[in-house]
């Protein structure tokens, strides 16, 4: 008999705020411990919570960005539980009227290989609902530690319905909803600092059956590559149970040990009545105008997944440089910034060659752990566009480019200015110096097999002599105007 697994994916995005969901404590990652706290935060007795209107502003931004029906009216909730991340033991969430329903998040499966594209899909959402969240907990061998600093922040929790079959397809959910929500400047999403973390609920079902098999959720993976991992093995771990009887599959909630590479059980698994729920006393319902949902909407950027295809068929770029360029909102800014100080003397294909190969590698290879980000990069969009520029006007060839892309990623120079300092312009067409250096190489006998090769017919055998014609100039002359002056000679 075969099996099929059934995924749906809770995840959890702290929303980029100056303040906390209820307070105007601030919010901010890496400062000493509980020290982003104020009494409504911890609890004290006689606080009230008082709403933050930009996290419900990018929580609608959210909703729309991935299709969701924004609600006319939402209402906050308590989720009872007692645990020390949470000072109240209640949380404050939303229960039977979330902000956003539905929806979906397109994703893209790996392709054949790295030049081809793969095939696109959609994961349909089931609601996206705001929350604030808990404090952090850190265990030792005999103590526990609780930090309340990110208790408090607000929190997007966007809920799939079980509609992906496989560990790649939640990686591709995964990043495709990374790639929306940073370059819709909702969040930073870094996992390592907990801004986005996810939940996955895995059955496992034979094939052709509609009934879903038992739930196993695993809570709280911090990294895309972990949520892979983990969804493979519990998909492999379940699949054998059922298949060899080793295991009875129960309810339960499991964690992911990233060193073992194994799932391990935590606790068995709660249901939402477990929780209590009840509307919160202290704050009034969210009314939503179409005003506002169309003033949010105005402000959208373009997903990652809609500029690519525009840059493929706008452009004519290949896949491979699109999909470096487009899952990054600042890089293909910066692209587009570059291609327009051309002054439309410069192919797309030109500059975006630039940014993908010699500008991520430089960024790359910079001092550090990790990539320089580009906002620090000496190399801005105007230097590219005016070396790609001067490079199709033939003031300088694509060798002596290299040499200026050198030069100015040192220097922050205009490509230009180094070109006259350092006298790298062309030499003119048809100059004597030239035409005394290609009979020089003519006069060279060993050309001779290529000088006969070209008079049979093969214009290629042109291309050895090109050669030693640049390293002479010192890569000054232009190889068309060289390959001309061959021709000339010879023919």
């Amino acid at each position: 008999m075969e099996y099929e697994a059934v995924i749906g994916l809770e995840v959890h995005v702290q929303l980029k705020t100056q303040s906390k969901m209820f307070t105007r404590a601030p919010y901010a990652y890496g400062h000493e411990p509980n020290t982003l706290t104020d009494p409504v935060v911890l609890a004290l007795p006689g606080v009230l919570p008082v709403m933050n209107a930009e996290a419900v502003r990018k929580s609608v931004a959210l909703g729309l960005l991935l299709g969701c029906e924004i609600a006319p009216v939402c209402k906050w909730d308590r989720k009872n539980y007692f645990y020390p991340d949470s000072p109240k033991n209640y949380q404050i969430s939303q229960f039977d009227q979330p902000l956003c329903l539905g929806g979906g998040v397109e994703i893209e499966m790996l392709g054949a290989s790295r030049n081809v594209m793969g095939d696109h899909r959609t994961v349909k959402l089931t609601r996206i609902h705001l929350e604030e969240d808990v404090g952090k907990l850190t265990h030792f061998a005999n103590d526990s530690l609780v930090d309340y600093n990110r208790a408090g922040a607000p929190l997007c929790e966007i809920v799939s319905e079980p509609d992906m079959h496989s560990a790649e397809e939640v990686f591709a959910f995964m990043t495709a909803i990374r790639n929306a929500i940073v370059g819709a400047g909702l969040s930073d999403c870094d996992m390592e600092k907990g801004q986005m973390r996810c939940d996955a609920n895995i059955s496992v079902r034979p094939v052709g059956e509609s009934k879903l098999g038992t739930k196993v959720e695993l809570k709280n993976m911090n990294s895309i590559s972990g949520v892979r991992n983990a969804v493979a093995y519990e998909i492999k771990r379940q699949t054998f149970a059922m298949k060899t009887g080793s295991e009875t599959i129960v309810q339960e909630t499991r964690r992911w040990d990233p060193v073992q590479q194994v799932t391990q059980s935590m606790r068995m698994k709660e249901e939402s009545h477990d929780y209590r729920y009840f509307p919160d006393p202290d704050l009034m319902p969210v009314e939503i105008s179409p005003e506002y949902i169309e003033a949010v909407k105005a402000e959208l950027p373009e997903m990652p997944f809609d500029r690519q295809r525009r840059y493929m068929e706008q452009y004519d770029l290949p896949y491979t440089i699109t999909s470096v360029l487009c899952p990054d909102r600042e890089l293909a800014e910066f692209f587009e910034e570059a291609l327009a100080s051309t002054d439309g003397k410069g192919t797309a294909k030109a500059v975006a060659n630039l940014i993908v190969n010699e500008l991520l590698r430089d960024l790359s290879a910079g001092e550090g752990e990790g990539r320089v980000p580009l906002s620090e990069s000496v190399i801005s969009p105007a230097h590219i566009g005016e070396l790609v520029r001067i490079t199709e006007e033939g003031v300088i060839t694509k060798q002596i480019g290299r040499e200026v892309w050198a030069e100015m990623s040192k220097s922050g120079l205009m490509p230009s200015t180094i070109v006259e300092e350092k006298g790298l312009a062309q030499e003119p067409g048809g100059d004597d110096g030239l035409e005394a250096i290609i009979a020089e190489v003519i006069a060279d006998p060993k050309h001779a097999k290529a000088i006969g090769q070209f008079r049979e017919g093969n214009a290629k055998a042109l291309n050895s002599m090109v050669g030693p014609v640049m390293k002479a100039t010192q890569g000054k002359a232009n190889p068309a105007e060289v390959q001309k002056l061959f021709r000339k000679a010879l023919e």
